[in-house]
């Protein structure tokens, strides 16, 4: 064996020895000493996007699947610029994802001199996207940058880290060495004497409640047994099934009903766990919630969004871990308080399927095999999603649910090829007609990868949610939401992607079946003008003057 290796050798190998099975990308002149030495050494899939954007989106997605790091490889300059507005969605969602970027040659790099691919103030981008930003100058700590880049992402908070090193460093000799260790999830441990008092604010209360937030997805043993000690529990759509989702004292992500503003009226603490309490959750922060306690791995969350009686700054499964070693095995809580929590559940969920109308067919075919098959729940930003997708279709796992938490349109497809390649079976991938033309090369990508995906696309040819916000709010006066759509059977027609059109909400569960038990992916387009509106309109988030608190 050779005693040197290049630093893009040395990259593709260290990244296989700390576990990395997948990475995005897009290839360039800027990037080829790396994926070059990933292609011979055989040891990492790197799936080829049509875009820098997509690449980014289907690492993250992939990241939240399999509960590890991602890995997106984009080029300098305006590619690396392409990865930003989905950098965002990971930086929001707190998804653990490597970007590995690339720069000019070092003697011509932050001196715009106009160098190919060179851009001005391409760190401060980064940055500003990032939660971490590292460069590696010289090919001597090349390897050592890049696993301390992995740990920062894998950190809590986890987030994107931007790893950027410039060509000439990659196609630099250094000596061949061995990879210590793998980088894995760190949580700080939460403050005894905090936790102490926490213990004696819950002992005091009689009718106490959990909110759980992205933030407490590893803690669901936790959190489930502190429910079966006598919590109620409430989640965020990004904390969905932290503790089961048909669990009889949770109202799951049904966080803003009426059902549920009467029950935290009545409650008398809330520990707020791994959650910022956002605006489109709570109204931008105007409803009403019973007496706060908090729990963060960010010490700058303390309070943020509402005013908290307790801050514990720690990670939540063992701040959680810690409280359960403290607290009896059975609290003194109001059973009638506990009782009240199923019957408000099912309330806000006929509610919904009320407004739903027709498509509560589809919905209820979806949360059956969802859950039962415990199938990654991808969900780009549409009505269907707003309405049905981030509350009624039931996730068996909180890592199975992936959805677009900036509130971006677009990301679905590339988050969806993600998630099917994640190995957690065929991901099931709710689409909009408007959000799927942003990314709709990805398609190809989804059937060159063989991805694991079903897109259900529900196509009313147009944006339908800013079509009803008009109608609620300019007087009917519809511009720029009748945008020309694809012939979507045509465009999958010619990348090879089955396709199929449902006419009839009846006909949707058999055509469901025959996607989900079929290799590869495939496009189910519900044709929602052939089967008509939502019974109720859905006029934007609950945040908004005409939206629904449903």
């Amino acid at each position: 064996m050779d005693s040197t290796e290049t630093v893009g050798e040395a990259i593709a190998r260290t990244l296989a020895e700390i576990g990395v099975t997948h990475a995005f990308g897009v290839i360039s002149i800027h990037n080829m000493p790396i994926l070059d030495a990933i292609a011979r050494q055989g040891r990492i899939r790197f799936i080829p996007a049509r875009g820098e954007a997509g690449a980014m989106n289907m690492a993250d997605a992939h990241a939240r699947v399999t509960r590890s790091l991602g890995v997106c490889i984009t080029s300098t300059g305006t590619a690396a610029g392409n990865a930003a507005g989905s950098q965002v969605e990971a930086l929001t969602a707190g998804s653990p994802v490597l970007h590995i970027t690339t720069q000019v040659d070092r003697p011509f790099m932050d001196r715009d001199r106009a160098a190919i691919h060179d851009v001005p103030r391409q760190p401060d981008m980064l940055r500003a996207i990032s939660k971490q930003y590292l460069r590696a100058w010289e090919a001597a700590n090349a390897t050592d940058t890049l696993l301390a880049a992995a740990r920062a992402a894998l950190a809590a908070p986890s987030g994107p880290v931007t790893y950027e090193i410039p060509v000439d460093v990659q196609r630099a000799q250094v000596p061949l060495r061995a990879v210590a260790g793998r980088p894995g999830h760190r949580g700080a441990g939460p403050d005894d004497a905090a936790l102490d008092a926490l213990a004696a604010m819950i002992l005091r209360a009689r009718r106490p409640m959990l909110w759980l937030g992205g933030g407490a997805r590893g803690a669901s043993a936790a959190a489930t047994a502190l429910l079966e000690r006598g919590f109620a529990a409430v989640t965020s759509t990004n904390g969905r099934a932290v503790v089961p989702e048909a669990h009889p004292r949770s109202l799951g992500a049904f966080n803003m009903t009426p059902e549920a503003q009467a029950l935290y009226a009545q409650a008398d603490l809330m520990l707020v766990v791994g959650s910022r309490l956002r605006g489109n959750e709570t109204r931008n922060n105007a409803m009403t919630l019973p007496p706060l306690a908090q729990i963060d791995a960010e010490g700058s969350q303390a309070g943020r969004n509402y005013p908290v009686g307790l801050f514990v700054e720690g990670d939540a499964r063992l701040a959680l871990e810690g409280l359960l070693a403290r607290l009896p095995a059975a609290l003194d809580t109001d059973p009638a308080f506990l009782a009240a929590i199923a019957p408000a559940r099912a309330a806000a969920e006929a509610a919904l399927r009320r407004a739903l109308g027709p498509y509560a067919a589809v919905a209820d075919a979806l949360d059956a095999r969802v859950l039962a098959g415990a199938l990654p729940w991808v969900r780009d930003v549409t009505i269907s999603n707003s309405t049905f997708g981030n509350r009624y279709v039931k996730i068996a796992a909180p890592h199975l649910g992936v959805h677009a938490l900036g509130g971006g349109i677009g990301q679905g497809i590339a988050m969806g090829i993600g998630a099917g390649l994640a190995g957690m079976g065929k991901a099931v991938t709710l689409l909009g007609d408007g959000g799927a033309q942003l990314m709709l090369g990805e398609l190809a990508t989804a059937v060159d990868a063989a991805a694991e995906t079903v897109f259900v696309l529900m196509n009313d040819r147009g944006y339908g949610v800013i079509r009803n916000i008009q109608d609620a709010q300019y007087g009917g006066r519809h511009v720029y939401a009748d945008i020309l759509t694809p012939d979507f059977a045509l465009v999958c027609a010619s990348i090879g992607l089955p396709h199929a059109r449902v006419e009839a909400v009846a006909d949707f569960p058999a055509v469901l079946d025959r996607a989900l038990t079929a290799p590869g992916p495939a496009m189910i387009e519900i044709d929602m003008t052939a089967i008509g509106p939502f019974a109720e309109s859905f006029a934007g988030p609950p945040a908004g003057a005409a939206g629904s608190v449903r």
